[in-house]
């Protein structure tokens, strides 16, 4: 089996501790983040990534910026987004900043390109919601052009065009480029015809439901005689020494996110049911270091992953719930997984 990475993704919630009198302490909030990378580094995490949101509930709406902060205090941990909505912002100027954080990481930037499963960039960025599938296209491809770090000459139809512009910074060795899919077949092909590597997101559901789309991701390829990319997935996870701590936490914090969620979005609200089955059948990963483990080299066997992310933090956790699941992620998950693959 291929070397498999291991991430920690957070999208910038904020923890119950720094929410006083009911207005969050941002700037706490994104220091606390930093603070959260330095750790997951030093307990061997290998890649830490950072959401992009607009909304009262998240700290982070400039992944970049907090990326870069973070660069300063680390030598090693690859620095991504998870994900940097595209089609609500500039490719040229993404690639800047994201080849500008490579610079001061000494080459450890990567950036996941989406189009966005929350929507309030495009209204505050002036897009127009019934372009949403085709400035995801025109971007993409221009993107991918920016890729190459040569004279660029474009045109589409959402964005002006561009003839013999050249980019910088230039980076020392490319720009490591993702695809965030939240269940899009179409996102699959794409990221194929581009030759950029896919990260599923998996938040419900048994993670089995996700093969046919690694398949038709080598079918693409091969399709379009480019090169199969790595896939991986991000799903939501807490870890604790206890089990019924873990899901304790769990329960109050994602069950929370998850609500509020499916209030704005017409979902009806997490059943206890619906919950048990996730930790057991689905794609929560929540209990302790060898419970989450087994999960997760499971789901790393099953669909033959070359990367796993666990969405720390979600919800309202507390700081001391946040670094309890990436120092037990680090020090004995991981070790834990590696060991059954290897077997």
């Amino acid at each position: 089996m291929t070397k498999v990475q291991f991430g920690l993704d957070t999208f910038g919630d904020i923890p119950r501790d720094l929410i006083i009198n009911e207005q969050p302490d941002y700037p706490q909030a994104i220091r606390q983040v930093v603070k959260e990378a330095k750790l997951a580094e030093a307990v061997g995490v290998d890649i830490i990534a950072l959401g992009e949101h607009h909304r009262f509930d998240y700290a982070i709406s400039s992944p970049e910026v907090v990326l870069a902060a973070i660069a300063s205090v680390t030598n090693k941990i690859t620095l991504g987004s998870a994900v940097t909505v595209l089609s609500s912002d500039d490719p040229v100027r993404v690639f800047e900043r994201f080849a500008t954080v490579d610079a001061l990481a000494n080459g450890r930037a990567q950036v996941m390109l989406g189009r966005g499963s929350f929507t309030e960039s495009f209204p505050l960025f002036g897009y127009d919601l019934a372009d949403y599938d085709q400035l995801f296209e025109e971007k993409v491809n221009l993107f991918s052009e920016l890729l190459k770090e040569k004279e660029t000459t474009w045109t589409g139809q959402l964005r002006p065009a561009l003839s013999g512009a050249n980019i910088f910074p230039k980076t020392q060795h490319g720009l490591s480029t993702w695809i965030g899919v939240g269940g899009s077949p179409e996102s699959i092909i794409r990221a194929a015809r581009y030759e950029l590597p896919v990260m599923l997101a998996v938040i419900s559901g048994t993670p089995k439901r996700f093969a046919p789309y690694i398949e038709l991701a080598k079918q693409a390829a091969a399709k379009f005689q480019t090169q199969p990319q790595p896939i991986g997935i991000h799903s939501h996870g807490v870890i604790a020494t206890d089990q019924a701590q873990a899901e304790t936490v769990a329960w109050y914090s994602i069950k929370a996110m998850m609500d509020q969620l499916g209030r704005e979005r017409g979902w009806s609200a997490m059943s206890k049911a619906q919950f048990d089955r996730e930790i057991k059948t689905g794609s929560m990963y929540v209990g302790t270091p060898q419970t989450v483990a087994k999960k997760i080299a499971k789901v790393i066997k099953t669909l033959n992953l070359a990367r796993f992310d666990l969405v720390y933090g979600a919800g309202n956790q507390s700081i001391t719930e946040r670094e309890a699941t990436i120092r037990l992620y680090g020090e004995e998950v991981i070790p834990l997984v590696k060991e059954m693959l290897a077997e």
